[in-house]
């Protein structure tokens, strides 16, 4: 019975242990996905006037926001790595963008052609 005991007792300390191992792990990993954000401005590029309501579009995804009354647009928990940022607006020749995130906070300024 005494050896049944210290068998058990053996067993449950080994998975405990290995519990332990495996969370430490996954707080690791946890870490290593942290998120960004992106932010921006889009203007256009002769006048300098900042441009309300363009589309910005994640190339490859289906994420997508429109810039402020200000010019301005925001893209939250991001994975660092590079992306292609496309804008669009109307009478505007589209922009393709590719900038590489890292850091915190990464900001671009998008400045757009008049199609005319």
């Amino acid at each position: 019975m005494k050896k049944l005991l210290i068998g058990v007792f053996a067993l449950l300390l080994a998975v405990a242990v290995s519990a332990k191992d495996k969370g430490e792990k996954t707080n690791t990993d946890t870490e290593s996905t942290a998120t960004v954000a992106l932010s921006g401005t889009v203007l256009d590029s002769n006048s300098g006037e900042l441009l309300v309501g363009v589309e910005v579009k994640i190339e490859g995804t289906e994420t997508k926001t429109y810039t402020d009354f200000d010019g301005n647009f925001t893209f939250g928990n991001m994975k660092p790595g590079e992306y292609k940022l496309v804008a669009n607006y109307i009478s505007y020749k589209s922009s393709v963008e590719t900038l590489q995130l890292n850091g915190k906070e990464n900001q671009v300024k998008i400045k757009l052609q008049n199609s005319n």
